[in-house]
């Protein structure tokens, strides 16, 4: 129930549909003349809305703090430091690859390559990808199997890969992973997954007792320069508001729930992880 609520509010609150709908609801409304100059208003709202999310630098203001907050780094070729490589669900889509009989990946796509190049490079580590279906009532499939099929043509032994098919948010990723790895206390394991999306899923593993490191991929912005450049197209601009909202959001949500170990996660001092 909750999961479907939270699909629901979302689908609600996004940014875009907002606008759209001050518009549209501006627009009927304005056709009544008692109250023309509210709906005149509400589309004024709306337009003015769209521009500013679509045209401005909006969308990097709210990403980039969430890409900054966990750095990236490179760990060393064939370091023994790591148990496990962790790649989180929503860069594939299981739907169209099962259709078409090949990985179908997003614009989210560093998630899984990252993750097989990483498995090459720490060839001691396990390799688990958690993510099931997140809308099966859409008729949408688990993309895990295809994740899978695909790590072993990148020359990954299957005998390393886990496949967790069931998970629909980022807090049954961590829950139900604790419960399929059994990580030990003593192992360090890489979490890869979308720079703007670590926060949360860093949160959320550490609230499920699972101590990851973060491996940021798939950013979104380039750095500080972003907060001044105007977007190149409306729809991409929206889409970076969108998205930095959904995590913002998130965030919170998953504060009140009691599903993260902080409102804001941030990295921890190297000697608390010894």
């Amino acid at each position: 129930m909750t999961f479907a609520l939270s699909k629901i509010l979302w689908f609600l609150l996004l940014p875009s549909n907002l606008m759209v709908l001050a518009i549209v609801v501006g627009l009927v409304v304005g056709l009544r003349k008692p109250h023309a100059r509210t709906g005149l208003r509400l589309v004024a709202v709306g337009v003015t809305a769209l521009l500013l999310g679509g045209a401005t630098s909006l969308g990097s203001v709210l990403l980039l703090p969430l890409e900054q907050r966990f750095p990236a780094f490179e760990p060393a070729a064939g370091s023994r430091d790591f148990a496990g490589i962790i790649v989180l669900g929503g860069a594939e889509d299981g739907r169209i690859s099962e259709a078409r009989r090949q990985l179908h990946l997003n614009e989210a796509a560093e998630r899984i390559t990252e993750g097989a190049r990483l498995a090459r490079l720490l060839p001691s580590t396990r390799v688990a990808f958690t993510g099931g279906a997140a809308l099966p009532i859409l008729g949408n499939v688990s993309g895990a199997d295809p994740v899978g099929q695909w790590w072993q043509a990148m020359g990954i032994a299957p005998e390393r890969i886990v496949l967790e098919p069931v998970s629909r948010n980022t807090h049954e990723n961590a829950i139900l992973l604790v419960d399929l790895l059994k990580p030990k206390p003593s192992e360090r394991w890489l979490l890869v997954t979308s720079a703007a999306h670590m926060p949360r899923a860093m949160g959320a593993f550490r609230r499920a007792g699972f101590d990851v490191t973060a491996f940021p991929v798939d950013f979104r912005t380039t750095g500080i320069g972003d907060l001044v450049d105007l977007s190149a197209s409306l729809t991409g601009g929206l889409r970076r508001v969108d998205e930095a909202t959904k995590e913002w959001m998130g965030l919170v949500a998953y504060w009140l729930l009691g599903r993260t170990s902080a409102l804001f996660p941030a990295p921890r001092a190297a000697s608390s992880r010894l």
